[in-house]
Protein backbone atom coordinates (compact mmCIF):
# COMPACT_ATOMS: atom_id res chain seq x y z
CA UNK A 1 0.00 0.00 0.00
CA UNK A 2 1.64 3.70 -0.95
CA UNK A 3 1.31 6.41 1.47
CA UNK A 4 -1.69 7.63 1.66
CA UNK A 5 -3.57 5.15 0.27
CA UNK A 6 -5.23 3.97 3.45
CA UNK A 7 -7.23 7.38 3.59
CA UNK A 8 -8.58 6.49 -0.03
CA UNK A 9 -11.67 4.24 1.87
CA UNK A 10 -12.73 8.45 3.17
CA UNK A 11 -11.90 10.81 5.46
CA UNK A 12 -14.54 12.70 7.91
CA UNK A 13 -14.91 16.34 7.05
CA UNK A 14 -16.90 19.18 7.58
CA UNK A 15 -17.16 21.62 4.67
CA UNK A 16 -18.23 24.95 6.40
CA UNK A 17 -18.49 28.76 5.20
CA UNK A 18 -16.64 30.68 7.60
CA UNK A 19 -17.31 34.80 6.46
CA UNK A 20 -17.15 35.17 2.95
CA UNK A 21 -15.03 31.81 2.55
CA UNK A 22 -15.64 28.44 2.22
CA UNK A 23 -13.32 24.86 3.30
CA UNK A 24 -12.76 22.13 4.48
CA UNK A 25 -12.74 21.42 7.64
CA UNK A 26 -10.50 18.13 9.68
CA UNK A 27 -9.49 16.71 12.62
CA UNK A 28 -5.57 16.42 12.43
CA UNK A 29 -5.53 12.95 13.49
CA UNK A 30 -7.61 12.41 10.93
CA UNK A 31 -4.76 13.17 8.50
CA UNK A 32 -1.65 11.85 7.46
CA UNK A 33 1.39 13.26 9.95
CA UNK A 34 3.87 14.19 7.32
CA UNK A 35 3.13 17.70 6.03
CA UNK A 36 4.18 16.13 2.24
CA UNK A 37 1.65 12.83 2.51
CA UNK A 38 -1.23 15.29 4.28
CA UNK A 39 -0.78 18.08 1.21
CA UNK A 40 -0.66 15.00 -1.25
CA UNK A 41 -4.11 14.05 0.23
CA UNK A 42 -5.57 17.19 0.40
CA UNK A 43 -4.59 18.11 -3.51
CA UNK A 44 -6.73 14.89 -3.92
CA UNK A 45 -9.45 15.79 -1.60
CA UNK A 46 -9.94 19.24 -3.52
CA UNK A 47 -9.34 18.10 -6.83
CA UNK A 48 -6.24 20.15 -7.70
CA UNK A 49 -4.85 20.57 -9.83
CA UNK A 50 -7.75 21.45 -12.01
CA UNK A 51 -8.82 24.98 -12.90
CA UNK A 52 -12.74 23.39 -12.07
CA UNK A 53 -11.66 21.37 -9.31
CA UNK A 54 -14.10 18.98 -11.03
CA UNK A 55 -13.08 15.64 -9.42
CA UNK A 56 -13.26 16.97 -6.22
CA UNK A 57 -14.82 19.55 -3.22
CA UNK A 58 -12.67 22.57 -4.09
CA UNK A 59 -14.95 25.86 -5.82
CA UNK A 60 -12.47 26.44 -8.52
CA UNK A 61 -11.51 29.58 -6.73
CA UNK A 62 -9.16 30.63 -4.17
CA UNK A 63 -11.48 31.50 -1.97
CA UNK A 64 -13.33 28.27 -1.61
CA UNK A 65 -10.33 26.18 -2.15
CA UNK A 66 -9.86 26.21 1.40
CA UNK A 67 -9.11 23.70 4.10
CA UNK A 68 -8.69 23.84 8.26
CA UNK A 69 -6.62 21.26 10.01
CA UNK A 70 -7.33 21.55 13.52
CA UNK A 71 -6.22 19.98 16.82
CA UNK A 72 -6.03 20.21 20.50
CA UNK A 73 -3.59 22.64 21.64
CA UNK A 74 -0.18 22.47 22.23
CA UNK A 75 0.17 25.75 23.93
CA UNK A 76 -1.12 25.79 27.79
CA UNK A 77 -2.90 28.95 26.55
CA UNK A 78 -4.98 28.20 24.04
CA UNK A 79 -7.75 25.36 23.69
CA UNK A 80 -7.33 24.25 19.92
CA UNK A 81 -4.74 25.13 17.40
CA UNK A 82 -5.85 25.90 13.60
CA UNK A 83 -3.51 24.78 10.46
CA UNK A 84 -4.66 26.83 7.40
CA UNK A 85 -4.07 25.55 4.31
CA UNK A 86 -4.09 27.26 0.81
CA UNK A 87 -5.05 24.75 -1.93
CA UNK A 88 -3.77 25.93 -5.40
CA UNK A 89 -6.69 25.45 -7.78
CA UNK A 90 -5.15 24.65 -11.60
CA UNK A 91 -1.41 23.81 -9.73
CA UNK A 92 -0.86 21.51 -7.24
CA UNK A 93 0.24 23.62 -4.19
CA UNK A 94 -0.34 23.87 -0.83
CA UNK A 95 0.63 27.19 0.90
CA UNK A 96 0.79 27.36 4.55
CA UNK A 97 2.96 30.52 4.71
CA UNK A 98 -0.23 32.91 5.71
CA UNK A 99 -3.84 32.25 7.67
CA UNK A 100 -7.25 32.64 7.11
CA UNK A 101 -9.60 34.82 8.90
CA UNK A 102 -12.53 33.97 7.30
CA UNK A 103 -12.11 30.40 8.30
CA UNK A 104 -11.05 31.36 11.20
CA UNK A 105 -14.75 32.07 12.29
CA UNK A 106 -15.75 27.97 11.53
CA UNK A 107 -12.44 26.73 13.78
CA UNK A 108 -14.54 27.50 17.12
CA UNK A 109 -17.54 25.92 16.10
CA UNK A 110 -16.03 22.95 14.76
CA UNK A 111 -14.14 22.63 17.73
CA UNK A 112 -17.32 22.25 19.84
CA UNK A 113 -18.67 19.66 17.04
CA UNK A 114 -15.96 17.54 17.35
CA UNK A 115 -15.52 17.44 21.35
CA UNK A 116 -12.49 19.26 21.38
CA UNK A 117 -14.23 22.27 23.76
CA UNK A 118 -17.27 21.76 26.19
CA UNK A 119 -19.92 23.81 24.90
CA UNK A 120 -21.56 26.28 27.93
CA UNK A 121 -25.23 26.97 27.87
CA UNK A 122 -25.70 30.44 26.30
CA UNK A 123 -22.06 31.33 24.75
CA UNK A 124 -19.18 29.59 24.30
CA UNK A 125 -15.53 31.09 24.09
CA UNK A 126 -12.39 29.25 22.71
CA UNK A 127 -9.15 30.70 22.37
CA UNK A 128 -7.28 29.60 18.58
CA UNK A 129 -3.70 29.38 18.16
CA UNK A 130 -3.09 30.26 14.53
CA UNK A 131 -0.02 27.95 13.92
CA UNK A 132 0.64 29.73 10.77
CA UNK A 133 1.57 32.98 12.22
CA UNK A 134 1.41 32.08 16.10
CA UNK A 135 -1.47 34.50 16.73
CA UNK A 136 -3.88 33.46 18.99
CA UNK A 137 -7.63 34.68 18.59
CA UNK A 138 -10.26 34.78 20.44
CA UNK A 139 -13.64 33.70 19.25
CA UNK A 140 -17.09 33.79 21.17
CA UNK A 141 -20.68 32.30 19.79
CA UNK A 142 -23.75 31.36 21.08
CA UNK A 143 -24.10 27.65 21.97
CA UNK A 144 -27.55 26.12 22.92
CA UNK A 145 -28.11 22.35 24.03
CA UNK A 146 -24.27 21.44 23.61
CA UNK A 147 -24.30 22.67 20.16
CA UNK A 148 -23.31 25.49 18.15
CA UNK A 149 -26.03 27.92 16.65
CA UNK A 150 -25.57 28.61 13.52
CA UNK A 151 -28.50 31.05 12.45
CA UNK A 152 -29.27 34.33 13.90
CA UNK A 153 -29.92 37.90 12.26
CA UNK A 154 -26.63 38.95 11.42
CA UNK A 155 -25.67 39.82 7.97
CA UNK A 156 -22.58 40.16 6.25
CA UNK A 157 -21.56 42.03 2.82
CA UNK A 158 -20.80 39.30 0.56
CA UNK A 159 -22.97 36.10 1.69
CA UNK A 160 -26.89 36.04 1.71
CA UNK A 161 -29.12 34.98 4.24
CA UNK A 162 -28.10 36.06 7.74
CA UNK A 163 -26.24 33.93 10.62
CA UNK A 164 -25.65 34.22 14.46
CA UNK A 165 -22.51 36.14 15.31
CA UNK A 166 -18.84 35.30 15.83
CA UNK A 167 -17.21 38.14 17.58
CA UNK A 168 -12.88 37.27 16.56
CA UNK A 169 -10.62 39.17 18.81
CA UNK A 170 -6.62 39.18 17.62
CA UNK A 171 -5.02 38.96 20.73
CA UNK A 172 -1.95 41.17 20.85
CA UNK A 173 1.17 39.51 19.41
CA UNK A 174 5.02 39.16 19.65
CA UNK A 175 5.49 40.22 15.80
CA UNK A 176 6.03 44.41 14.78
CA UNK A 177 3.13 45.74 13.10
CA UNK A 178 5.25 47.25 10.67
CA UNK A 179 8.34 45.08 10.15
CA UNK A 180 10.68 47.20 8.19
CA UNK A 181 10.48 49.80 11.06
CA UNK A 182 8.68 52.38 8.86
CA UNK A 183 5.41 53.57 8.15
CA UNK A 184 5.97 54.35 4.69
CA UNK A 185 8.53 52.77 2.49
CA UNK A 186 9.15 53.11 -1.14
CA UNK A 187 9.08 50.46 -3.55
CA UNK A 188 9.58 50.02 -7.61
CA UNK A 189 8.68 54.20 -7.10
CA UNK A 190 5.44 53.79 -5.29
CA UNK A 191 5.04 54.96 -1.50
CA UNK A 192 3.40 51.85 0.22
CA UNK A 193 3.23 50.59 3.76
CA UNK A 194 4.20 47.22 5.15
CA UNK A 195 2.38 46.41 8.01
CA UNK A 196 0.95 43.13 9.51
CA UNK A 197 -1.61 43.07 12.03
CA UNK A 198 -2.57 39.56 11.63
CA UNK A 199 -1.74 39.46 7.85
CA UNK A 200 1.22 41.21 6.15
CA UNK A 201 -0.27 43.07 3.37
CA UNK A 202 1.36 46.06 0.87
CA UNK A 203 -0.64 48.94 1.26
CA UNK A 204 -0.74 51.54 -1.22
CA UNK A 205 -3.01 54.02 -3.21
CA UNK A 206 -4.88 53.03 -6.49
CA UNK A 207 -4.64 56.09 -8.39
CA UNK A 208 -0.94 56.16 -9.03
CA UNK A 209 -1.05 53.07 -10.89
CA UNK A 210 -3.76 54.52 -13.22
CA UNK A 211 -7.12 53.19 -11.76
CA UNK A 212 -9.57 54.72 -9.36
CA UNK A 213 -9.57 51.70 -7.25
CA UNK A 214 -13.21 51.10 -7.74
CA UNK A 215 -12.72 49.05 -10.82
CA UNK A 216 -14.59 45.62 -10.19
CA UNK A 217 -12.15 42.27 -9.33
CA UNK A 218 -12.58 41.25 -12.91
CA UNK A 219 -11.13 44.62 -14.52
CA UNK A 220 -8.06 44.47 -12.40
CA UNK A 221 -7.00 40.81 -13.21
CA UNK A 222 -7.53 41.62 -16.83
CA UNK A 223 -5.46 44.23 -16.93
CA UNK A 224 -1.81 42.71 -17.95
CA UNK A 225 0.11 46.05 -17.02
CA UNK A 226 -1.74 46.41 -13.86
CA UNK A 227 -1.33 42.98 -12.29
CA UNK A 228 2.67 42.75 -13.32
CA UNK A 229 3.21 45.98 -11.62
CA UNK A 230 1.18 44.53 -8.36
CA UNK A 231 3.01 41.51 -8.48
CA UNK A 232 6.39 42.99 -8.71
CA UNK A 233 5.42 45.49 -5.71
CA UNK A 234 4.46 42.31 -4.11
CA UNK A 235 7.86 40.20 -4.78
CA UNK A 236 9.84 42.78 -3.52
CA UNK A 237 7.50 43.76 -0.30
CA UNK A 238 8.15 40.24 0.79
CA UNK A 239 11.44 40.86 0.57
CA UNK A 240 11.65 44.23 2.74
CA UNK A 241 9.00 42.28 5.21
CA UNK A 242 11.23 39.29 6.16
CA UNK A 243 9.33 37.01 4.08
CA UNK A 244 11.93 35.98 1.64
CA UNK A 245 11.28 35.06 -2.03
CA UNK A 246 7.71 35.00 -2.17
CA UNK A 247 6.88 34.16 -5.80
CA UNK A 248 5.53 30.96 -4.93
CA UNK A 249 3.50 32.39 -1.54
CA UNK A 250 0.45 33.41 -1.10
CA UNK A 251 1.46 36.44 0.80
CA UNK A 252 1.76 39.73 1.20
CA UNK A 253 -1.19 40.48 0.41
CA UNK A 254 -1.32 43.84 -2.06
CA UNK A 255 -4.07 46.14 -1.37
CA UNK A 256 -4.76 49.10 -3.70
CA UNK A 257 -6.89 51.68 -1.16
CA UNK A 258 -8.94 54.78 -2.53
CA UNK A 259 -11.42 57.28 -0.69
CA UNK A 260 -14.82 55.39 0.70
CA UNK A 261 -17.61 55.45 -1.34
CA UNK A 262 -20.27 54.18 0.24
CA UNK A 263 -20.09 55.81 3.77
CA UNK A 264 -17.00 53.33 5.09
CA UNK A 265 -13.67 54.93 6.30
CA UNK A 266 -11.71 53.43 2.98
CA UNK A 267 -12.31 52.15 -0.13
CA UNK A 268 -10.00 48.51 -1.16
CA UNK A 269 -8.89 46.12 -3.64
CA UNK A 270 -7.43 42.79 -2.70
CA UNK A 271 -5.16 40.49 -4.63
CA UNK A 272 -4.85 37.43 -3.17
CA UNK A 273 -2.12 37.39 -4.71
CA UNK A 274 -3.10 36.83 -8.58
CA UNK A 275 -6.91 36.71 -8.26
CA UNK A 276 -8.66 40.51 -7.02
CA UNK A 277 -10.89 39.54 -3.73
CA UNK A 278 -14.55 39.73 -3.84
CA UNK A 279 -14.90 40.88 -0.62
CA UNK A 280 -12.04 41.15 1.94
CA UNK A 281 -10.76 38.75 3.91
CA UNK A 282 -11.01 39.56 7.85
CA UNK A 283 -7.12 39.88 9.13
CA UNK A 284 -6.48 42.18 5.47
CA UNK A 285 -9.29 44.06 7.01
CA UNK A 286 -7.67 44.78 10.62
CA UNK A 287 -4.30 45.39 8.92
CA UNK A 288 -6.17 48.27 6.92
CA UNK A 289 -8.14 49.43 10.03
CA UNK A 290 -4.74 49.70 11.57
CA UNK A 291 -3.17 51.67 8.89
CA UNK A 292 -5.77 53.92 8.49
CA UNK A 293 -5.75 54.95 11.97
CA UNK A 294 -1.97 55.90 12.14
CA UNK A 295 -0.68 59.36 10.38
CA UNK A 296 1.70 59.11 7.35
CA UNK A 297 0.78 55.43 6.13
CA UNK A 298 -0.43 55.27 2.43
CA UNK A 299 -4.12 54.49 3.63
CA UNK A 300 -3.79 58.34 5.62
CA UNK A 301 -4.43 60.59 2.85
CA UNK A 302 -7.90 59.14 1.53
CA UNK A 303 -9.47 57.56 4.47
CA UNK A 304 -12.57 59.13 6.20
CA UNK A 305 -11.87 58.26 9.79
CA UNK A 306 -15.53 58.40 11.27
CA UNK A 307 -14.74 59.15 14.92
CA UNK A 308 -15.48 55.23 16.55
CA UNK A 309 -13.59 52.59 17.11
CA UNK A 310 -15.12 50.82 14.32
CA UNK A 311 -14.23 51.41 10.91
CA UNK A 312 -15.84 50.29 7.63
CA UNK A 313 -13.76 48.75 5.37
CA UNK A 314 -15.58 49.11 1.99
CA UNK A 315 -14.62 46.10 -0.58
CA UNK A 316 -16.53 44.88 -3.86
CA UNK A 317 -19.33 43.35 -1.91
CA UNK A 318 -19.98 45.58 0.63
CA UNK A 319 -18.63 46.95 4.12
CA UNK A 320 -16.59 44.50 6.61
CA UNK A 321 -16.84 46.39 9.72
CA UNK A 322 -13.49 46.20 11.11
CA UNK A 323 -12.90 47.21 15.79
CA UNK A 324 -9.55 47.87 15.73
CA UNK A 325 -7.72 50.04 18.87
CA UNK A 326 -3.72 50.99 17.77
CA UNK A 327 -1.93 52.36 20.29
CA UNK A 328 2.09 53.63 20.69
CA UNK A 329 4.69 52.61 23.34
CA UNK A 330 7.04 54.66 25.00
CA UNK A 331 9.67 53.86 22.81
CA UNK A 332 7.71 55.39 19.79
CA UNK A 333 6.66 51.45 18.61
CA UNK A 334 2.99 51.07 17.42
CA UNK A 335 0.66 47.99 18.15
CA UNK A 336 -2.80 47.06 17.43
CA UNK A 337 -5.62 44.46 18.47
CA UNK A 338 -8.76 43.86 16.37
CA UNK A 339 -11.86 42.46 16.69
CA UNK A 340 -14.11 41.52 14.30
CA UNK A 341 -17.89 40.00 13.54
CA UNK A 342 -18.48 37.27 11.35
CA UNK A 343 -20.90 34.05 10.62
CA UNK A 344 -20.10 30.77 9.97
CA UNK A 345 -22.27 27.65 9.22
CA UNK A 346 -21.88 24.13 8.69
CA UNK A 347 -22.89 23.20 5.15
CA UNK A 348 -22.12 19.46 5.27
CA UNK A 349 -20.66 16.19 7.89
CA UNK A 350 -19.94 13.08 6.71
CA UNK A 351 -17.44 10.83 4.80
CA UNK A 352 -14.85 12.34 1.63
CA UNK A 353 -13.56 10.32 -0.56
CA UNK A 354 -10.09 11.86 -2.49
CA UNK A 355 -9.65 11.10 -6.01
CA UNK A 356 -7.79 7.87 -6.29
CA UNK A 357 -3.94 7.84 -7.25
CA UNK A 358 -2.82 7.77 -10.70
CA UNK A 359 0.24 6.65 -12.50
CA UNK A 360 -0.15 9.15 -15.23
CA UNK A 361 0.55 13.16 -14.10
CA UNK A 362 -2.18 15.25 -13.14
CA UNK A 363 -2.80 17.92 -15.55
CA UNK A 364 -5.63 20.55 -16.21
CA UNK A 365 -7.53 20.87 -19.30
CA UNK A 366 -10.55 22.83 -18.78
CA UNK A 367 -9.07 26.23 -20.03
CA UNK A 368 -8.77 23.93 -23.41
CA UNK A 369 -12.18 21.82 -23.33
CA UNK A 370 -15.64 22.82 -22.35
CA UNK A 371 -17.97 19.07 -22.19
Amino acid sequence: MSAGEEFDAGIRCMLMRGGTSKGAYFLADDLPDDPASRDELILRIMGSPDARQIDGIGGAHPLTSKVAVVSPSTSAEADVDYLFLQVGVDDARVATTQTCGNLLAGVGPFAVERGLVEAHEGETRVRIRLVNTGDDALASFTTRNGSPLYSGSTAIDGVPGTGDPIRIEMLPGARALFPTGNILDRIDGHEVTLIDNGMPIALMRAQPLGISGQESPLELESDPTLTAAVERIRRAAGQAMGLGDVSDQTVPKVILVSEPQHGGAISTRAFIPARVHTSLGVLMAASVAAAVQIPGTAADAVAQLPGSAQLGIEHPSGILPAEVRVGRDGDGTWWATSTTIRTARKLFDGTVFPRPHSSTPVRSRADKEVQ
